[in-house]
């Protein structure tokens, strides 16, 4: 029996949460995979109902669970809330509570949809990257902060604050994934001038002799920036601190298409991770019945992977999804005309159909 707890959150997300669950269900009855789902309030659902962003007894059921699954949180209606009711701080806490310290996400171009992003398909085409992003450091952690002062003598403050430790488990993490994947790792900071940054690049360093197979290299992000949008098929795996991370990622998003299409997982030191596609919210969607549900879908094969340790069955939805795609069962952010539960019905087809099929089967 798999524990698995859901987070639908706000704005499409329980449309996405539901439209995966529909392919994690279905791919697990084909397999005789029992799955237990405990649903939970989050964000600003949890606020309105509970008074909360994080109640208590979601993060207690999230830690006891073998993976917890994430729509995404925050929306208009709370926006003006301020320190720990934000619906930010709740899934902040939500990290840090479950012991999640590096975020994954692949992005990989379709070859069917190299010539929907605003950039030439020469450009997109062959790009296969994984950004891993510390999760619970740096500014979006560290103390002290806060606000002092008023009108124009008003003061802000947020600190960067990295201890070897913290960087030598994410670093991990990039190195064993770039070992089983094409050997390369890139890691990304601003060593020219900040101190974490040259602590950052000091620690990732002293790692590599551990890892014989993985070329590492440097790159302010700055610049990495750059290369990201102008070379990305020579990239394989990159490792950064928080906030250059979130950055990163959401810009690899545009090679892709869409955010839309984007998973990520959640890890730390035990089998138990969140997933949850990159997406935000958006509120201007919900009930529209046209959200893109496959970063949700594919955050629950990263889900089966990581958590459950089932990739046939991982693979079986990833495959799916490709043959969906192939097949322009697309949505609107894509160009397409299929509506969410259009999308979960087909790749739930497909995927129990790839759990079917005999071992060495190219269907």
């Amino acid at each position: 029996m798999a524990r698995v707890v859901v987070l639908p959150g706000d704005g499409i997300g329980p449309e996405v949460v539901a439209a995966a669950l529909r392919v994690l269900e279905a791919v697990c009855a084909a397999a005789d995979l029992d799955l237990d789902l405990d649903e939970r309030p989050i964000g600003g659902r949890a606020i309105d109902t509970l008074g909360t962003p994080l109640p208590a007894e979601t993060l207690q059921a999230c830690r006891a669970a073998d993976a917890v699954l994430l729509g995404a949180v925050g929306g208009p209606a709370w926006d003006h809330l301020r320190g720990e009711q934000r619906c930010e701080a709740g899934l902040l806490n939500l990290r840090r509570g479950m012991g999640v310290f590096a975020n994954v996400r692949p992005v990989r171009v379709h070859p069917h949809l190299v010539d929907r992003t605003p950039l030439r398909p020469e450009i997109t085409r062959g790009t296969d990257l994984v950004i891993v992003r510390e999760l619970t450091g740096g500014a979006y952690f560290g103390q002290p902060r806060g606000r002092s002062g008023t009108g124009a003598d008003a003061t802000a403050l947020d600190s960067i604050v990295y201890s070897t430790a913290e960087i030598e488990r994410v670093a991990r993490v990039a190195f064993r994934l770039a070992a089983s994947r094409r050997g390369g790792l890139v890691s990304v900071d601003k060593a020219n001038v900040l101190i974490t940054s040259q602590l950052w690049r000091d620690v990732v360093s002293g790692l590599a002799p551990d890892y014989p197979g993985v070329t590492l290299t440097h790159e302010l992000v700055d610049s990495f920036a750059m290369r990201l949008i102008r070379e990305p098929a020579t990239v394989d795996v990159v490792v950064t601190e928080n906030l250059m991370g979130d950055i990163l990622s959401d810009e690899a998003a545009v090679l892709a298409g869409s955010l839309g299409l984007l998973p990520s997982a959640s890890l730390g030191a035990t089998d138990a991770g969140l997933y949850e596609p990159i997406h935000g919210s958006a509120p201007p969607l919900a009930g529209r019945g046209i959200a893109d549900p496959y970063g949700a879908i594919l955050s629950t094969a990263m889900l089966l992977r990581h958590s459950l340790h089932r990739d046939d069955l991982a693979a079986a939805i990833e495959g799916a999804v490709d043959v969906c795609i192939t097949e322009d069962v697309l949505p609107a952010d894509l160009g397409g005309a299929s509506s969410t539960g259009a999308i979960a019905e087909a790749v739930s087809r497909e995927a129990v159909r790839k759990v079917g099929a005999p071992l060495g089967s190219h269907a």
